[in-house]
């Protein structure tokens, strides 16, 4: 009988890690790829690359080398329906047909695009509902397309509040949605900083039992956690390749638009979204593409698209299924040696303990975070810090085994013991 049960890993000792690597059905995917330090733990800010990643890569210089100009036509895939045809591979993971989804633009960029679409679309409602915890570019994107609308951002942008500082309450969101005028909600599938995995399925319910659009970014949780957004009726979605998807530093990211919503006029049109049949006649009115592909603003950037579609060819290998499988499984170890090992120095979980309200990532939590995060850097275990006091701890299971999430917890432990922490500087500045 295996002895790993999905979600309900116990701790123990290097034996017992070492174990579970062996009965590990993803452990061969680790030597695909090169990570630069002994224990990277940082993939969902940048994954390594992949030997597809890097074959992929060599081939569209390659391909730019041998065909020129004719390589939008003649190479494999032809340039002209790269964002489609890694649209086509994306699918799969985001439960979406190939036309709803699109590989494009950055994930800021394709929130201006998506939420000042959706914004033209409203009536009457001019309110958009987010969340106090969210990643900082959401609101900045969201306030820019409200005042080029003439809407006062702080009178038509609500925020759902915290109840811990960790989390936000999917019966919060839903209460937000009766108490302000909100025309759509745009939420996280995970928190950045703890962790903390939404419920899609009821949020995208509730907010169209109102007549509420519902989007969401899925940075955080797009090739670590499976989704369904075709069946869950989402409106739109947006995200990056450069963290899970282990696409690299600034890959092309990506959007979904519900089929539903074909047709609409992009708020952002650019000549790359007309449809592909009389793109080269010049009409100087814009025709959108009967897909995602509509809100395609500029050509495909070859070489930060290339590394993705050799990088997806691991995922469904691997499987999406299997890779959420172990990702659990990792972060339910990680957390148990947490508890057992690290509670007495301080250390305190704040990433929800419940398998299906977390995505890939655990947020450890520390007075003395930042410094921390910067000892273990030094030696080797590559982990970041976010604001004011966690320590942010990725075992992506395409690379990372249990005994990596030992080893980790070990070296935590001697850092906080021996006070080696304390020689680092307090200020976090920089990149962290």
């Amino acid at each position: 009988m295996d002895e790993r049960t999905s979600g309900d890993v116990e701790a123990g000792g290097v034996e017992r890690a070492r174990r579970l690597d062996e009965q590990d059905r993803l452990c061969e995917f680790a030597g695909r790829f090169d990570t630069p330090d002994d224990l990277y733990l940082d993939g969902n800010s940048l994954g390594p690359i992949s030997d597809s990643a890097e074959t992929r890569l060599e081939e569209a210089v390659e391909q730019w080398r041998s065909f020129g100009i004719k390589g939008w036509s003649d190479a494999e895939p032809p340039w002209f329906w790269y964002g489609e045809r890694l649209g086509e591979q994306l699918a799969p993971l985001l439960g979406a047909s190939p036309e709803e989804c699109v590989a494009t633009g950055t994930t800021t960029t394709n929130i201006h695009t998506l939420i000042g679409t959706f914004l033209d679309k409203l009536d009457e409602r001019t309110g958009i509902l987010v969340n106090e915890l969210d990643f900082p570019t959401d609101h900045y994107a969201i306030r820019a397309q409200l005042r080029q609308r003439g809407l006062d951002p702080d009178e038509n942008l609500h925020l759902v509040e915290s109840r811990d500082g960790r989390t936000i309450e999917t019966e919060d969101i839903v209460a937000a949605m009766d108490e302000h005028e909100v025309g759509i909600v745009f939420m996280p599938s995970v928190l950045y900083r703890s962790g903390q995995l939404f419920d899609i399925e009821t949020i995208t319910r509730e907010a169209h039992d109102r007549d509420i659009y519902a989007g969401f970014d899925l940075a955080h949780s797009v090739g670590v956690v499976p989704h369904q957004l075709s069946e869950d009726d989402v409106d739109f979605a947006v995200w990056c390749s450069y963290k899970y998807l282990n696409g690299g530093p600034g890959a092309v990211g990506g959007l979904y638009v519900n089929e539903r919503h074909f047709g609409t006029v992009p708020a952002l049109a650019g000549w790359w979204g007309h449809e592909k049949e009389t793109q080269f006649d010049m009409n100087l009115e814009f025709t959108p593409a009967e897909s995602a592909g509509a809100w395609q603003i500029t050509a495909v950037p070859l070489f930060s698209s290339a590394p993705l579609l050799g990088a997806l060819d691991l995922h469904h290998e691997a499987g999406i299924d299997a890779i959420r499988e172990k990702s659990v499984d990792l972060t339910s170890y990680l957390i148990s040696l947490v508890d057992e090992e690290l509670s007495t120095y301080g250390c305190e979980v704040g990433t929800p303990r419940e398998p299906d309200r977390r995505g890939g990532h655990v947020a450890i939590e520390h007075p003395e975070a930042y410094r921390i995060s910067q000892a273990l850097r030094d030696r080797g275990a590559v982990v970041d810090f976010r604001q004011p006091n966690v320590v942010r701890v990725c075992p992506a299971p395409l690379y990372v085994g249990f005994e990596e999430v030992w080893e980790f917890v070990q070296l935590t432990a001697d850092i906080i013991e021996d006070g080696i922490y304390e020689s680092y500087e307090e200020d976090p500045s920089g990149v962290t």
